[in-house]
Parts: C-alpha cells; structure tokens; sequence
C-alpha cells in the first residue's frame, strides 16, 4: 500500500543475465526504501518494502550465474528476512497492547487505495458494528462512496449488522435527495440484515471511521479521496484501485475504549 514501494514483477520465464538486469535494480532500490524508512520508524511501509524487495532478490538469486552475487544474496537475504520478521513481531505487539499508530500518506494522483485495500488489515470476524463520522455525504460521488464502503463491509470477512452514519444537513436543494439517498441505502442493507442509523450534525467537521474490534481511522477527506473519473467508460470508473486518489493522509489507531456515538 505505501507509495513508492510497489514494483511490477518481472515474468517469472525471464532467466539469465537479462533477467538479472531487470530485477537486480528494483530488489536493491526497494530494499534501501524498506531501510529508510524502517530508520524512521514507519514500521508498516518497511515490512511491505522489505517483503516485496526480498522477493525481488530471490528472482534476482534464481535467475544469476554469477557465484559472487550468488554468495552476496545469500548473505543478505536472511538478514532482511530476520529484520521483517523482527518488525512483523513488533506491529502485532503494538496492536495487541492498544498502542498502534500507522499513517498511510496517499500521494496526489496515486492508484491502488480501494476501500478494501485501506481497511482490509482491520476488518475481521468480530468486527459486528461500524460508526462512520463524515460531515459530507451530500452529493451523488459521495452516496456512491458510501455505498462502495457499506459494500465492502457486506462482503466481509467481518458480520456487520449494525452501521451508524453522522454527517450534516444539506440546507440547500439538494437536502431531499440526500434523504431519499440514504434512504435507498438503508432499506438496501436491510436486505442483507444489517441496519444503518442514520444521524444529522450541524457541528460535525472530523472525520472518522470506527469499528467495534477497536480499529479507528482517520481520513483527512474523509471517503471522499478519489478523483472524478475522466469518462464513464474509462478505467478507474468500476474499480477504485484504478481510481486517481486526492491527496490525504490516513491515520490508523488502535484502542481498547473506543468512544461509540
């Protein structure tokens, strides 16, 4: 999920030098990513830049005839592998004891922020109840986004039954469609068995998204991070992975009392 850290991988047919050339400078590249920010404490991007780097060199071992390099790799894979696994060890402590703090900086323009991608880490089989704190659910994109995320979270693998939405009026024209809106949402989800209590602010400005297994995420914009598509028929349009993202910053926290609305 972090930023600068995704590669594609090289065809696993490739052999030889050439595929030498292709993979060596996106193994090392990731892996001095995977350092730098593991030196900063940003615990979650480096586990993933380290698994995806040692990933890379293990094609890159395959794939040399080089015995030095060889020999290199092989020294220096187990050391990033024990390093990975010393950080993996450290962010499930963190989030057993209540204590973990993450934040995902999604970059202007970036791809690959879904829904799921965001929210997958933090949704399970005991997560029964959600609170989502928005004060902008007015216009059309944004019940379309609400709806995408009610989707998700049908989806499982969590047994939501119960959603809670607070957000504000529209005082203009568009008040009654935004009440036919969540509406049609509401009777929609009831179909699957779960109910959505719907409540107005006129005070509210955070934004916020809670699950009852303890999970809280921060969204700068709220759900509202994705850019309008170019077209109807373009990529991005269906699949938001593929969707151009505003750029925010996402804040994950664990607690053992989170405060219900």
């Amino acid at each position: 999920m972090p930023a600068g850290c995704s590669l594609p991988p090289a065809p696993m047919s490739q052999a030889g030098p050439g595929a030498v050339a292709a993979l060596e400078p996106p193994a090392v590249a990731t892996l001095k990513r995977a350092v730098e920010l593991d030196s900063a404490s940003r615990f979650q991007e480096s586990l993933v830049c380290y698994q995806e780097g040692i990933d890379l060199l293990l094609q890159v071992l395959k794939a040399t005839k080089d015995e030095t390099k060889k020999a290199h790799y092989r020294q220096k894979i187990p050391e990033y592998m024990k390093r990975a696994e010393a950080i993996k060890k450290h962010i499930e402590k963190e989030r057993e004891d209540g204590k973990y703090h993450q934040q995902i900086k999604i970059e202007e323009n970036s791809t690959g922020f879904s829904y799921e991608k965001v929210f997958q880490d933090y949704l399970n089989e005991t997560v029964t109840e959600v609170w989502v704190e928005d004060p902008y659910i007015r216009h059309v994109h944004q019940f379309y986004n609400f709806l995408r995320f009610c989707e998700m979270l049908v989806k499982g693998p969590c047994r939501v039954k119960t959603i809670h939405l607070l957000t504000s009026y529209d005082e203009g024209s568009g008040k009654s469609q935004q009440t036919s809106s969540l509406e049609e949402i509401k009777q929609s989800l009831k179909n699957y068995g779960v109910t959505l209590n719907v409540s107005f602010s006129s005070s509210i400005h955070d934004r916020e998204i809670r699950f009852n297994n303890g999970w809280m995420i921060k969204i700068g914009r709220g759900l509202d991070y994705f850019k309008k598509p170019q077209g109807r028929f373009c990529l991005g349009y269906c699949d938001f992975d593929l969707r151009p993202c505003h750029e925010t910053t996402v804040d994950v926290f664990h607690t053992k009392h989170t405060k219900k609305t």
